[in-house]
């Protein structure tokens, strides 16, 4: 049986909001391959329309939840 990931953030291993590490994580993908993947987005498409995506992003995708808290 396949286990579903969640695409969720990390809290760890982030640079700035953890979506480019959260997506490396859920496809099981190098997370530096997504950060150049996002940048070369980012350069060839525009730079505003790449900055409010990862901002949408950033409020739709959840952060994984905390592992010590009860």
């Amino acid at each position: 049986m396949v286990e579903e990931k969640e695409l969720t953030r990390p809290r760890t291993g982030r640079m700035l909001a953890g979506i480019c590490a959260g997506v490396a994580k859920h496809f099981g993908v190098s997370v530096i391959l997504v950060r150049f993947i996002c940048v070369l987005l980012g350069l060839f498409l525009a730079v505003i329309p790449g900055a409010l995506l990862y901002f949408i992003l950033t409020i739709f995708i959840p952060e994984e939840p905390n592992k010590f808290k009860r």
